[in-house]
């Protein structure tokens, strides 16, 4: 696999000379082996080094709005059950506003990204980038099959360990990583 950036006055081109799909993003500044979007929340495009983590933090968010909902709720009732008596430092109608509030914001967040962690988990499961998925585009290389790219992504062998977000997966197989930046 190589990679060859050629600089040219106000240009910069990745020429691919691998069968890997590789993206020149404009913002970073980078050449971005399996770019499959880039992300405003951590301020980097989402590629192979990465996807990983983005899917884990997409899970995560989910998990802790699932979460707050659930606080917000046995709040509720418990008040309820008070009859508001030494719930808040509010009254009980600007409480009960606070927390519907709170309830809407948690589902916001929760519904948007479980969306993007079903999107990341069915890229990643087709082995098909969002950006290849926009374009329509035809692989140029023979596609991997659902378990193989879950392995690829999160690391081989299968453990616990796919769920942290401090484990740096072992890449496997045809794509080795290596840096792209210029």
């Amino acid at each position: 696999m190589l990679l060859l950036v050629v600089i040219l006055p106000k240009r910069i081109l990745c020429i691919r000379m691998t069968f890997v799909s590789c993206t020149r993003f404009s913002v970073c500044q980078r050449c971005i082996k399996k770019m499959d979007h880039h992300c405003p929340w951590v301020n980097n495009c989402v590629g192979e080094s990465n996807q990983k983590f983005f899917v884990l933090f997409t899970i995560y968010i989910c998990a802790i709005s699932i979460h707050a909902i659930i606080m917000v709720i046995y709040h509720f009732v418990t008040c309820v059950d008070k009859d508001w008596k030494g719930c808040s430092g509010f009254s009980p109608p600007a409480t009960a506003i606070f927390l519907i509030f709170l309830v809407l914001e948690g589902l916001l967040f929760s519904l948007f990204t479980a969306i993007m962690f079903g999107t990341q988990l069915q890229a990643i499961c087709s082995d098909e980038t969002g950006i290849e998925q926009l374009k329509k585009e035809q692989p140029t290389w023979q596609r991997n099959s659902y378990w193989r790219s879950l392995k690829e992504v999160f690391g081989h062998p299968v453990s616990i360990l796919w769920f942290s977000p401090f484990h740096q997966p072992n890449h496997t197989g045809k794509h080795q990583p290596y840096q792209y930046a210029v």
